[in-house]
């Protein structure tokens, strides 16, 4: 099984290619009418890029939809991220809750920076804390879907979240990967673990 890995994984790197390429196209219409209502909603850039870590360490700019007002970071609150957090937009709001956000991250799996499913990428100022059992999600490229996503995204304890990942990486095949992506659909529609417990 384990010599067919190689294999596996150039085929990933295929499909990976092609659907988003062939998405983009799709969803080109979907994504400019998208643009449109974050402009008209506040001021600021359309996307939001953020260095993150990638494999093997390499820093990478990810893609995603603005959901916050401009220089979100620079406002004060007394509270973390929350679905009533002031700085996020109307839109940004609506994004969020249904993962419309991420969509821009279809950029990064064509630039070779990420794949459909893997774990997610995280700051940097995160992975500097991480121990050795945590690094080894750095061994593969970081996902727009991951198993975590499944198992209720933001709602999964810190230390839970890599034993999904390294899990994920230990058993990896192309059919967990559909299998991810198959489950994916019916964990947005149910918005679970969006914003965390509170």
């Amino acid at each position: 099984m384990k010599k067919n890995k190689p294999i596996q994984r150039s085929i990933k790197r295929i499909i990976d290619f092609l659907v988003c390429l062939l998405g983009s196209i799709v969803l080109s219409p979907f994504f400019i009418v998208l643009a449109i209502l974050i402009k008209l909603d506040s001021k600021g850039p359309v996307f939001f890029k953020q260095d993150r870590v990638g494999k093997d360490g390499r820093i990478f700019k990810i893609w995603k939809y603005r959901t916050m007002v401009e220089n979100a970071d620079r406002v004060e609150t007394k509270h973390e991220l929350s679905e009533d957090d002031p700085r996020i937009t109307k839109v940004g709001k609506f994004l969020r809750s249904w993962t419309i956000d991420e969509f821009p991250q279809l950029i990064n799996v064509l630039r070779g920076e990420m794949s459909l499913v893997g774990p997610r990428p995280l700051p940097e100022y995160h992975v500097k804390e991480y121990n050795d059992f945590q690094k080894k999600v750095l061994s593969v490229k970081p996902g727009m879907i991951s198993l975590v996503d499944i198992k209720g995204r933001a709602l999964v304890p810190w230390d839970k979240r890599f034993e999904y990942d390294n899990w994920y990486i230990e058993n990896w095949s192309l059919f967990l990967d559909a299998k991810i992506l198959f489950l994916m659909p019916k964990a947005i529609l149910s918005r679970k673990g969006v914003y965390g417990k509170d």
